[in-house]
């Protein structure tokens, strides 16, 4: 096998999604000038994208991030299930927290704010095609938030297990540990008088707590934050 075609095959393949023409066609001469890295096709979103994504098969697909926010769950969900390899890189990002931490549960890995040069889209390409994660400083701290209350939502979930407490038994923990009458929950959660004390008495029943302090306390065990 001659070089030139080993290093053909050695280039990460790339599928450029973008709704601006101007956009598309720049970006994809611009990382297909790149010797390791391949423009395999591009298009704008339509109908037919999901399609021609699949078919083209690529390793990285470079989405723009007007895109991005106007497709749907699944059409990203689909992509990924039915391209294996594939990791998503979003381009043009504003400062925007929520969209950013939307985007990243839909699994895209890489993301390049609005004002990022040619060079670090190509650089970020790179990082994600060797399995790395790319995050603009600008969005780092609402990454570091997320995963505190994900490590936060361990404890719940230990409760749920052990004691077997629903969502809404929970969430009336911290309000017992506040010292709320049942009348206080009502008015907080907008429920009936009655739905509280029902909640309260099934938890003390589950616990096999006299009253509601040793509930709170009884939590506090098994590791809730309350």
């Amino acid at each position: 096998m001659s070089a030139a075609v080993a290093t053909l095959h050695e280039r990460t393949s790339v599928f450029v999604l973008a709704q601006n023409r101007l956009l598309r066609e720049a970006l994809s001469r611009i990382l297909d000038k790149k010797t390791d890295l391949s423009v395999t096709g591009a298009c704008d979103f339509s109908p037919l994208s999901l399609v021609q994504i699949i078919e083209a098969g690529p390793d990285i697909l470079v989405i723009d991030a007007f895109t991005a926010q106007g497709a749907s769950k699944e059409f990203l969900r689909e992509i990924q299930q039915n391209v294996p390899q594939l990791r998503i890189v979003v381009i043009g990002l504003d400062n925007d927290e929520q969209t950013f931490m939307n985007l990243m549960r839909e699994g895209v890995l890489g993301f390049v704010l609005t004002d990022a040069s040619a060079t670090e889209v190509a650089t970020a390409v790179r990082a994600v095609a060797r399995g790395e994660a790319v995050c603009p400083a600008q969005l780092s701290k609402a990454l570091f938030l997320y995963a505190a209350r994900q490590l936060n939502q361990i404890p719940s979930f230990q409760v749920k297990t052990r004691l077997g407490f629903t969502s809404r038994e929970q969430q009336l923990v911290e309000l017992l540990a506040r010292g709320l009458t049942n009348k206080e929950i009502a008015n907080e959660l907008r429920l009936a008088n009655q739905t509280v004390r029902n909640h309260v008495h099934r938890m003390l029943r589950k616990v096999g707590a006299s009253d509601r302090l040793a509930v709170v306390e009884i939590c506090r065990m098994n590791g809730l934050p309350v």
